[in-house]
């Protein structure tokens, strides 16, 4: 593919289509990429480089792959921004982001948002394999995704106010619709840790597993979500994402004009008469 691994490598990122995760043997190739934040040395904090690079993996993604799951390489998923950005010095080989009250600023944190909207993506179903820290930035990626797969270590922070900042990586909305409004407000303005146990009963983990079974755990969900038809899938995660913002009325016309739309795709039009 375009994307170059160099690139990729100097942008903190790891890009594996197949063969990472161990996917149903039967379906076709290439079906599941591993996106990995690989700078462990820093916990993989985070950068303008990295969510750039990610933004490159969702626009390059091969029209084959239906899963994606992203994970961290070693004892972390990722503690956030990179904080020597905030330094005068920044951070060695990244951009100096703009001043907050220049013309340009809404452009750029788009662009960085433009590494997480990309998981949210009707022909794909996008995993976080979170273990150890995720912190504000991470944790924003974390909720980016569809799904969450948590080990037993995994610590959960919203820590962007505790450093004078609003989190700005997509990662309200899905907060908000997971835990509600209150849970999400005492979380972001105490910039507490929740832990996995925590994290399950709060919607925010679908799985969780002992930290040494988290490979094995994505890997089966992996798998089952494989094994749903691709066209199935993509019109049943389009139909679902309608639903927060539908009355039931809407929903229920919405699932007729879907089931005939994926029906007449698999079938064919009606005969001439």
């Amino acid at each position: 593919m375009a994307l170059e691994t160099a690139d990729l490598e100097l942008a903190g990122l790891r890009l594996d289509i197949a063969g990472q995760v161990e996917a149903d043997a039967t379906a076709p190739a290439g079906s599941v990429a591993t996106v990995t934040l690989s700078r462990p040395r820093r916990r993989n904090a985070m950068t303008p480089g990295m969510w750039r690079g990610l933004a490159r993996i969702g626009g390059e993604l091969p029209p084959q792959v239906r899963v994606v799951v992203i994970t961290g390489e070693g004892p972390s998923f990722s503690a956030g921004i990179d904080l020597r950005l905030f330094s005068a010095e920044g951070a060695p080989g990244e951009e100096t982001p703009p001043d907050p009250r220049s013309a340009g600023f809404d452009e750029w944190i788009a662009g960085c948002q433009a590494g997480y909207t990309w998981l949210r993506r009707p022909d794909i179903v996008s995993i976080a394999a979170v273990r150890g820290h995720a912190i504000g930035a991470g944790f924003q990626l974390a909720l980016a995704c569809d799904l969450r797969v948590l080990a037993e270590d995994a610590k959960l922070c919203m820590k962007e106010p505790a450093l004078g900042l609003v989190p700005d990586l997509t990662g309200t909305k899905p907060l908000v619709d997971i835990v509600g409004l209150p849970r999400a407000l005492e979380m972001c303005l105490t910039a507490r840790t929740v832990d996995a146990a925590e994290a399950a009963r709060l919607g925010l983990a679908e799985i969780v597993v002992p930290t040494s079974d988290l490979h094995a755990a994505v890997a089966d969900l992996t798998a089952a979500l494989l094994a749903t038809d691709p066209a199935t899938a993509r019109a049943t995660k389009r139909l679902l994402s309608l639903a927060p913002g539908h009355t039931l009325a809407e929903q229920a016309a919405a699932e007729r004009r879907m089931q005939s739309e994926l029906q007449t795709e698999r079938l064919g039009p009606l005969p001439p008469r």
